[in-house]
């Protein structure tokens, strides 16, 4: 390449597990702009205002130093004019002139270096350089961490040469100016000081730096003088999840600032990298060579996409037509799109894929200003229009004052769409005239007719018989490393049931790189998963933005768009089959030439595989010369002498080497492979660069299974369609953990980490993928290849024809090791229930000697370091015990029983037991009459909400949030109707017998900033406990820890991947997440790095067994410890593995009341076991020498590598010292917790105003009233009173309206979260996102100030997410909510006058009224609950509606009456005028309501009556329509199954 990347100035370096490429950012963003283009100082100074009212969406690292703020204006000429007459530097006239924003290194022989740079370069492209200036700043302002890294700002003026037409060109000049610049400087070895240009532009201008928002214009004196105007402010305030100083990070960039995350980013990035090579533009003509590379590596997300949209735009498109390539609607799936603009977006994905994540942008050129959001709407946007031409627009509503009376219009933008000011012109132009209007300059429909071919388009071929007989697939399956558990278990429900298997209790084999047998290139491969700083989505529920679709054939030229862009071939998914491959193979189009290259290697030695693939990628580039552009890598033809390449790594490794010659886009490649046949090898191989997979040895091994009777049922043709299709649907859900929609933006996005692959060869064949430990050489891969190849092809005349038995999910005498086997399990109930700790002990050497199953079996403790103390001296077992907790395991999962006795028993040796996500039933809050105790101590809040009310979280010690577990990370999980027993309905406020669905984390957390909200959320619920958070193990975990840390949370979890006792899918049990020693490793450093460790406690779970595994924990950095699966054994469990069929033959993991008499375990049990692993880390802590916990923690000095590690043929080339790194920070400060987070909620205007207010409420029932002003910045407004009536009153609260509160103003976040009975809290004027979060039995109320001249039911008057998980009460809304409204409503009643996109999802209970529209994809997973909804225009909510499980009724008497008595109320509270219209011509509206119900629901509803006139009780009734319902679903086999699992 020759070109340096900019240099990372402030950041640390990659050391110990740390590495700079996983910082992200998150932010709050806004522009305020006189539409008319009138410039005023006022609006710089508004726009400052504005940056200071979002600072909670922003981070700092102390009181002096935030994480980068900026903001971007217009060019003030008449302030240069004037400050510039003072230099001596004469403007031409405006726009013929550019100022350039410069970094430049404070060292002033560096600086003079690089203005010579500079001088030269303008004189080389034929401008003027007028002159410099010295930007006046005043540093004594800033904090300590910003001086360290300041840099000398400058500006820069450069004048227009006079043979420039016009602008357009002179910015070309300006842009291939500041590429060569930053070009020449990064490549100057005498320059090593911060330089960076912020901007250089006729236009607009950037002010920014590492400043909190109130320091900007006290820092940059230009901003405080009156004479500096402009018609628009653009700002931007960044919460980084680290503390590293960095200035050029502050954003805007030069177009754009950017909320959000971009989650496809390495593929985006590796394909603009290969397009680069491939493009050119008469535009750039014989410069293109100087302006790259495009993408600046080094920059953040924002950076890079930044750097792309500027190229787009260089190269000849409007602003808001790059933004549309970049950030598409989902058309693929929207019935309701029509021609032009569904014909752009087509044809513009031939040309790139989407970056994909949850964004909302802003961008301008100084001409117009726009704003754009993602296709899932995942950030909140609103904005005002003033009578005066101005617009306001932010993350909240209120973040500027402004008289009621003069707003004309309150809206926000829902996903996928755009707002465009024209300054020009002087007007808004709407969503629909911007896209009409730049989908209609080209003929794109026509084009994709002519030249788009369609897979079914090709004519028929009828596959070659290439069936092979079944001896033959016998040997192949061997060679390709098939086991029996994997054909019947796998592919056989795949090919049944259509979808992936389930399993449970975790994965306790060996790793793969730690595993004796030989194994699949995939299996080191683990998937990445959205954790915190972006969400996961729900692929199921919100299937409407995915899409499958891919495209085969060269790609047409990004920068001159032709009719011939958009030849290529569109296949619906990349899984083929036999005759869709044979198909694109004989297709006749000149165009689409296939050629097929061979992936086989030289049996006889391991080191053939290397050549072996360099002749790969020769043929590669001799077929592309030759203009074939469909290139088919085949793995046919295994016999004695030939082995095949793994599939992966020859693809990847093909995939970079053309990435890197420039070639990729010109060809497609496609996989003809035996070896892969689960979702994680088909999400690897399209992750690495493949277009399209066929899998043709999992199909004929379907076809096989078929002729032998194995599967039953279905014809061969049936089996293998649903075999592709559950394979596709697999994919999708591996995308969606990570938050991306679209396959074509997940191809070559690299959304893995590898565990145990050295770094020469991922360098090489895996470019940019993370390997933290390093491990084994290509020559391992070979051998690992060659073993399996051996056992098919070689051996002796005695051919043995059955399969290894696998073994790998569940224990098999013959097949992998477990941790949890026979022995094992056996040993350790023993112990425990004989209460010995010889046998205890013998089973703790077992699990340290006999295999290393885990990364801590390599890792030994070096004795001597310190001299050994005596036992007596040690801490006690009483104090250790306090560190002990049981995993979130949710009642539900497992039966009532257990839940209580694992909860008795942590209550009595003071340690914690954890509620999991399914509520907890209050009995459980008072003592049993001998003094134990059945609450839990950590309650659970997951994305499901289930049962989390005030009442829940005050009868807390500490509340973990649930991020991601530790078996599926960014999945949500769903409980069967047949598995939701009354008891379970009742806790989870769902209604038996019904499915319960738990969403993937994406409602109110789906960034840094928007956890740090629900931290203080629950914080203000209950402002004694401590709240945790839980995360899973991935590299990069460090970073998003810290962020946690800077979002104030109290703990912080670390999961491994092995832990996770509930059902989910096998690929993702063993493919998701990392082990925790490197996640708890990587934090530790992390967090000491940014001198933060000292403020959180970290914890850490996953199959922890014995005190040896405590001990490890602690040396690596954990203060706290969770066991889930040692406890369940202890209580009786067998790992049967059958926990999701509702089978347990021992009563813990299931609600079945038969079954649940066999459960024999006792409190006394867990007591005793968590007593010997105490006794154990005391003995270990004598040997070390340590007398307390708290000096062992984070002691890595005192660990070190195991000889055994040193033996084992795999496991001997890891690197583990990353694991044992010790930052130099972490010399002088403390290695555990010592000080509490500062949560700052005495400023609250409850504990400032309303509780005073409501004493004599509190203290004796007396009603009270009160009116108070409210701005966006106080959040959780009556939340902390709310806690204080619970606390009080326990559920019941107080007598409704009993405190009676009016606000003035705008509402901020979380507005009445978790407000209980007897609460009504109202608001005049406007309220922000979560508006009723957990509403608890409360009545909250929202309508437009009485100043306010606008019709209530056209403006948006609350924010997203309103009543997420609210459970009981009242809610009214005179006006529109944003998207996602009522998401798990379980209870509340509520009316509001209009809702965005996906409405009452996964709603379980309430009525929710609704008078006006509804967005898209509304009552998506709804299973519960009703919704009445005035149509204006008949049928146009069905459309709305993906859901099929839904009934639409027109409204019954009952109906009416409800309907109607909620209406007036809606009156009496809010005045509503399109309300009383509706009442006022009763006879004449009501018929235009539509009632929406589930159809289950309703059926069980009605059983329950049916019952209920029996003369039987509530519950009776209850358990009788259960019991009903689900016999109806049990079929024959399910019995039979419970048979063969209880014998």
């Amino acid at each position: 390449m020759g070109v340096q990347p900019m240099k990372h100035y402030g950041y640390p370096k990659e050391q110990g597990l740390y590495n700079p490429q996983n910082e992200h950012d998150a932010c709050g963003i806004g522009f305020i702009a006189n539409i008319k283009g009138k410039p005023a100082h006022s609006i710089v100074k508004q726009g400052i205002y504005m940056l200071c009212q979002l600072e909670h969406r922003g981070g700092h690292v102390n009181e002096k130093t935030g994480d980068g703020a900026g903001i971007m204006l217009q060019i003030s000429d008449s302030f240069f004019r004037k400050e510039c007459e003072k230099l001596n530097i004469h403007l031409p006239e405006m726009h013929k002139y550019a100022v350039g924003m410069l970094f430049m290194p404070q060292n002033q022989s560096e600086r003079e270096h690089a203005k010579s740079h500079i001088e030269r370069i303008v004189g080389e492209e034929g401008q003027s350089l007028l002159g410099w200036r010295e930007v006046p700043t005043d540093s004594s302002v800033i904090g300590e961490g910003a001086l360290k890294t300041e840099p000398f700002i400058m500006q820069l003026f450069i004048g227009q040469n006079e043979e420039i037409k016009s602008e357009r060109d002179f910015e070309l000049k300006l842009y291939i100016i500041r590429k060569r610049i930053e070009r020449a400087i990064a490549e100057d070895p005498a320059i090593n000081g911060s330089f960076y240009v912020p901007s250089l532009s006729t236009r607009t201008i950037i002010y920014k730096g590492m400043l909190l928002p109130e320091q900007i214009d006290q820092y940059y004196l230009d901003l405080s003088d009156e004479a500096y105007t402009s018609a628009f402010s653009l700002v931007h305030s960044r919460f980084s999840t680290n503390t590293f100083p960095s200035w050029e990070r502050a954003h805007p960039y030069r177009y754009l600032i950017h909320n959000g995350e971009i989650n496809t980013l390495r593929g985006n990035v590796n394909w603009m990298r290969a397009r680069e090579k491939a493009s050119y533009s008469k535009v750039f003509g014989d410069n293109y060579e100087k302006i790259l590379p495009i993408i600046d590596e080094s920059g953040s997300d924002s950076a890079m996409l930044d750097n792309t949209l500027e190229f787009l735009t260089l190269s000849g498109r409007s602003l808001p037509h790059a933004a549309m390539m970049l950030i598409p609607e989902p058309w693929d799936h929207d019935r309701q799109m029509e021609d032009p603009k569904l014909a752009f977006y087509e044809y513009h994905s031939c040309l790139m894929e989407p970056w994909d994540g949850p964004t909302s942008i802003s961008f301008t050129d100084g001409r117009k200003i726009g704003t754009i959001l993602d296709r899932n709407g995942l950030r909140p946007a609103r904005y005002y229009i003033t009578e005066d031409d101005l617009i306001i627009y932010s993350s909240e509503t209120g973040v500027v004052p402004v008289e009621e009376e003069k707003i004309i219009s309150k809206q926000s933008l829902d996903a996928g769409k755009m707002l465009l000011i024209d300054l020009e012109e002087g007007r808004i132009i709407s969503d629909e005239e911007i896209k009409a209007k730049i989908a209609s300059e080209k003929p794109y429909r026509k084009w994709l007719d002519e030249n788009l071919v369609h897979l079914s388009d090709l004519n028929d071929f009828e596959p070659v018989e290439t069936r092979l007989e079944s001896e033959k697939i016998v040997k192949w399956q061997k060679a390709f490393g098939y086991t029996y558990e994997e054909l019947t278990k796998n592919l056989k429900s795949m090919a049944t049931e259509k979808k992936d298997p389930i399993g449970s209790m975790g994965y306790d084999a060996p790793l793969a790189v730690l595993s004796e047998r030989p194994q699949l290139l995939y299996n080191y491969f683990k998937q990445l998963f959205a954790q915190v700083t972006n969400p996961p989505i729900d692929a199921i529920r919100e299937d409407i933005v995915t899409s499958t679709m891919t495209l085969l054939g060269r790609e047409g030229n990004l920068l001159e768009p032709s009719e011939q862009s958009c030849r290529r071939i569109r296949l619906e998914s990349p899984i083929l089959s036999e005759k869709d491959l044979a198909a694109l193979i004989g297709n006749r189009f000149k165009e689409f030439r296939a050629k097929t290259l061979s992936i086989l290697f030289d049996a006889s030695s391991p080191q053939a595989l290397e050549p072996a693939l360099d002749r790969l990628f020769q043929e590669a580039e001799e077929a592309i010369e030759e203009g074939y552009s469909l290139l088919i890598l085949s793995d046919h033809g295994v016999n004695e002498d030939f082995a095949a390449i793994p599939a992966l790594l020859a693809v990847s490794g093909l995939h970079h080497h053309l990435v890197r010659k420039g070639l990729r886009t010109k060809v497609s490649l496609i996989v003809e492979t035996a070896e892969a046949r689960d979702t994680h090898h088909f999400a690897c191989l399209i992750g690495y660069g493949a277009d399209a997979v066929h899998p043709y040895l999992a199909i004929s091994s379907i076809e096989d299974m078929v002729e032998k009777g194995i599967i039953k049922e279905i014809n061969a043709e049936q089996a293998i369609s649903n075999y592709l299709q559950a394979s596709i649907d697999g994919v999708v859900k591996i995308m969606s953990k990570m938050g991306i929609s679209t396959v074509q933006s997940y191809r070559g996005a690299q959304i893995f980490e590898a565990v145990g692959i050295g770094k020469e060869v991922v360098d090489r064949y895996f470019t940019g993928t993370a390997s933290p430990l390093s491990g084994i050489t290509l020559h391992v891969i070979a051998e690992e290849t060659l073993l399996r190849h051996r056992q098919a092809f070689h051996k002796s005349e005695f051919q043995d024809t059955s399969l290894d038995s696998g073994g790998e999910f569940q224990w098999r005498r013959t097949g992998e090791a477990h941790a949890f086997n026979p022995k094992t399990i056996h040993t350790l109930q023993q112990a425990a229930r004989q209460n010995s700790y010889e046998l205890y002990k013998k089973y703790s050497k077992m699990i340290s000697e006999e295999q290393t199953f885990f990364l801590r079996g390599l890792l030994d403790f070096n004795f001597g370091k310190r001299p050994a103390v005596p036992l007596d001296e040690v801490e006690p077992v009483e104090s250790i015990l306090k560190r002990f907790k049981s995993g979130a395991m949710s009642y539900g999962s497992i039966s009532k029983e257990a839940h209580e006795t694992l909860a008795i028993a942590m209550n009595r040796i003071g340690g914690k037991s954890n509620s999991g996500e399914g509520g907890e039933d209050p009995s459980r809050y008072t003592p049993d009459e001998n003094g134990d105790l059945r609450r839990s101590a950590i309650k659970q809040v997951a994305s499901g909400r289930f049962g989390v009310t005030s009442h829940y979280l005050v009868n807390a010690e500490e509340i973990q949030i649930k991020m991601a577990q530790g078996a599926k990370p960014g999945e949500g999980g769903h409980l069967p109707g047949k598995k939701v027993y009354p008891w379970i309905g009742d806790v989870r406020g769902a209604t038996p017998g019904v499915g319960l669905i738990s969403p993937p984390p994406h409602h109110d957390i789906y960034s840094i900033e928007d956890l740090a909200q629900l931290i203080y959320d629950l914080k203000n619920a209950n402002p004694k406990a401590r709240i945790n958070v839980k995360l899973v193990s991935k590299s990069g975990v460090g970073t998003i820890a810290t962020g946690v840390a800077k979002g104030l949370a109290d703990v912080i979890l670390i999961s491994g991947y092995e832990g996770g006792t509930g059902a989910s899918p096998k690929s993702s049990i063993k493919n998701a997440g990392i082990p925790w020693e490197i996640g708890l490793a990587e934090t530790h450093q992390t967090l000491l790095m940014n001198g933060l460790r000292d403020r959180v406690t970290l914890e850490t779970d996953g199959k922890m067994m014995t005190g040896r595994d405590v001990v490890i924990a602690a040396l690596l950095g954990a203060e706290e410890y969770g066991f889930a699966t040692a406890p369940l054994v202890v209580l009786g469990c067998i790992m049967m593995r059958v926990c999701h069929m509702d089978t347990c033959p021992v009563g813990v993991a299931t609600q079945n009341p038969e079954l649940r008499k066999r459960f024999a375990g006792s409190p006394d049990h867990i007591v005793n076991y968590m007593h010997f692993v105490a006794q154990e880390i005391r003995e270990i802590m004598a040997q070390l020498g340590f007398r307390t916990m708290d000096e062992m923690i984070g002691q890595k000095q005192f660990l070190k590598v195991h000889e055994r590690a040193k033996r084992h043929w795999k496991a001997k080339y890891l690197d583990l010292s990353p694991l044992l790194y010790v930052p130099e920070e972490a010399k002088h400060q403390s290695q555990h917790k010592t000080q509490n987070q500062n949560h700052q909620l005495e400023k609250t205007l409850d504990l400032q105003k309303l509780v005073p207010a409501a004493q004599p409420a509190i203290e004796w029932k007396k009603p009270v009233k009160g009116s108070f002003p409210i701005r966006n910045i106080n959040r959780a407004t009556g939340t902390i009173l709310g806690s204080l009536i619970t606390q009080k009153y326990g559920a019941e609260g107080l007598p409704e309206d009993t405190i009676q509160f009016t606000f003035k103003g705008s509402a901020g976040q979380s507005f009445g979260a978790f407000a209980p009975k007897g609460l009504t809290l109202a608001v005049d004027g406007d309220a922000n996102d979560y508006f009723g979060k957990g509403l608890s039995g409360g009545k909250l109320i929202v309508r437009p100030d009485s100043s306010s001249s606008l019709v209530p039911e056209e403006q948006t008057i609350a924010g997203n997410v309103c009543l997420y998980g609210a459970t009981g009460g009242e809610a009214y809304i005179n006006g529109k909510a944003g998207a996602r409204f009522a998401v798990r409503n379980s209870g509340v009643d509520v009316v509001v006058e209009g809702v965005g996109d996906h409405g009452c999802e996964y709603m379980t209970g309430g009525n929710v009224v609704i008078l006006g529209d509804v967005g898209k994809n509304f009552a998506a997973g709804m299973s519960g609950g009703v919704v009445y909804i005035y149509e204006k225009t008949p049928g146009l909510t069905k459309r709305q509606c993906r859901e099929s499980s839904l009934l639409f009724e027109s409204l019954s008497k009952e109906d009416e009456d409800l309907v109607k008595s909620l209406i007036k109320k809606h009156v009496d509270y809010t005045n509503s005028p399109l309300a009383k219209r509706i009442l006022d011509n009763w006879s004449k509206t009501s018929g235009r309501f539509i009632k929406i119900i589930p159809k289950e629901y309703k059926e069980m509803k009605q059983k329950i009556q049916h019952f209920l006139l029996e003369g039987k009780t509530q519950s009776e009734a209850e358990y009788a329509a259960f019991l009903e319902s689900t016999v109806e679903k049990k079929t024959i086999s399910d019995n039979q199954r419970m048979i063969e699992a209880i014998n």
